[in-house]
């Protein structure tokens, strides 16, 4: 549960951006929408992969 204090006489604007901020670090929203799409394990592997590949060459371009 996210709280948020509020200040006497704080703007409500404010304390609603202090919320959003809270909620979003929480990545609750994230877990959310990458729950909704099932990826099957081979895919997952494929992906994997073709960022492993990715990462070498962007290393031995730097060496």
């Amino acid at each position: 549960m996210i709280v948020v204090p509020v200040k006497e006489g704080e703007n409500i604007e404010r304390a609603l951006k202090k919320f959003k901020r809270k909620f979003e670090k929480t990545g609750v929203v994230k877990e959310l929408r990458r729950r909704q799409q099932f990826d099957k394990p081979s895919v997952k592997k494929r992906l994997a992969m073709e960022h492993a590949v990715y990462v070498q060459k962007l290393r031995q371009v730097e060496e």
